[in-house]
C-alpha cells in the first residue's frame, strides 16, 4: 500500500525540514510520496525543498485557505491508497508508518488511525486522543477534574489507562498525525472546509464514525509533536478564541441548534468563574506566575468572545 503524506506549511520551513529529514531517515525504503501545501506564507519552503528534498511535491496556494482546504488540495494530487495528514512540527524517531498502515488494514472496520504523540521532552501529549465536544465536557473541562476522573467518558482518554500496547477504538485522534484510507476520506468528502483552523480533525473523525468506520488509537508507536509550531509567534488569544469558534460550529452542525445556542452563555459563566479564581492571585502582577497570567488572559479573551465583544483574535 502506497502512503501519501500531506503536510500543510504556514511559516514553518524549519519544522518542515526537520520533519522530512526524520521521515526519510527512518523510512528510507518505504513506498511513500510527500506533498507539501504552502498556505501563502511564501517563507522560502519551496526553495528549501527543491534543494534538499527534490522528490517532494510542492503546491503553492496563492492565499491562506486554512488547514482543511489546504489538505483537501493536497489530496487531489495524492496517488496513495493511504493518506497521512501530518503537521510540520512533528518528528519521527522510529519507523512507524509501516505499523500504522498495517493496523489500518488489519483492524475491524478501521477508517483512520493515530499513534501516540509525544511532547518535545518525550512526555505523553494527551491531546492525541479526544472526545467529541458536548456542552457537558466543554463546561466541565479542567485539569483538576481530569486528574480526579481520568477514565471519565467526558474526556475520551480512557485509552491512556489501558495496557498501553493494544489498539483501542476511540472517538477522535489529533490532526497532527492521522492515517486514513483514501477510499474512506473520499466517501466522507474529506475535510469540512467551513473550518479554517482547529476542529477539522474532530469533525473528520466524527464523519468517519458516522459513516460506519472506526477510529483507532495505536499506542505501539509514537511521533514527537512539538506543538504550536506554526502559531507560536502569534498572539495566543487567537488560538484560544478560534478553538471556541470551531467548537461552536461543531455543536451547531452535529449537536443541534439548542446546544449551539447554549454554548456561548455556558462559556461566559465558565470563563467568569475561572477569572474570579485567578484574579486574586494575579493582583498585584508581581505575585502572579507566568502560567496564571496566561490563564487570566486566555479566559478574559474567551469571556469577551462569549459576550460578542471585540477580542484579539479579530485584530490578528
Amino acid at each position: 500500500m502506497r502512503t501519501s503524506i500531506i503536510i500543510v506549511n504556514w511559516n514553518s520551513k524549519a519544522y518542515v525540514r526537520e520533519c522530512l529529514a526524520s521521515l526519510f531517515t527512518h523510512h528510507p525504503h518505504a513506498d511513500i510520496e510527500v506533498i507539501v501545501v504552502d498556505g501563502a506564507s511564501f517563507d522560502g519552503c519551496d526553495e528549501m525543498l527543491a534543494q534538499e528534498f527534490p522528490s517532494v511535491t510542492y503546491i503553492q496556494s496563492p492565499e491562506n485557505v486554512g488547514f482543511a482546504r489546504a489538505n483537501n488540495l493536497g489530496v487531489r494530487h495524492a496517488t496513495g491508497d493511504h493518506l497521512f495528514f501530518l503537521n510540520p512540527d512533528t518528528l519521527f524517531t522510529e519507523r512507524c508508518i509501516d505499523l500504522l498502515s498495517l493496523r489500518l488494514e488489519q483492524l475491524p472496520g478501521a477508517g483512520a488511525v493515530g499513534c501516540k504523540l509525544l511532547n518535545t521532552d518525550r512526555s505523553l501529549q494527551t491531546s492525541c486522543v479526544q472526545s467529541f465536544p458536548t456542552l457537558a465536557n466543554q463546561i466541565l473541562d479542567s485539569e483538576a477534574l481530569r486528574r480526579l476522573l481520568p477514565r471519565s467518558s467526558l474526556w475520551g482518554v480512557a485509552a491512556f489507562h489501558s495496557d498501553n500496547k493494544t489498539p483501542v477504538a476511540v472517538e477522535a485522534i489529533s490532526g497532527a498525525a492521522i492515517l486514513m484510507k483514501k477510499s474512506v476520506f473520499q466517501a466522507i468528502n474529506g475535510f469540512s472546509e467551513y473550518y479554517f483552523m482547529y476542529g477539522e480533525d474532530i469533525d473528520l473523525c466524527y464523519k468517519t464514525k458516522q459513516a460506519g468506520y472506526e477510529v483507532y488509537y495505536i499506542p505501539e508507536t509514537s511521533i514527537v509533536h512539538h506543538g504550536g509550531g506554526s502559531t507560536r509567534t502569534t498572539v495566543s488569544n487567537f488560538a484560544n478564541v478560534t478553538m471556541r469558534e470551531s467548537i461552536l460550529r461543531f455543536l451547531r452542525t452535529n449537536r443541534g441548534a439548542l446546544s449551539a445556542a447554549l454554548y456561548r452563555p455556558a462559556m461566559a459563566i465558565s470563563a467568569l468563574l475561572r477569572i474570579s479564581l485567578l484574579l486574586p492571585s494575579c493582583v498585584p502582577a508581581r505575585r502572579a506566575s507566568d502560567s496564571r497570567r496566561y490563564s487570566l488572559r486566555k479566559w478574559t479573551a474567551i469571556f469577551r468572545w462569549s459576550l460578542g465583544l471585540p477580542h484579539q483574535a479579530e485584530q490578528r
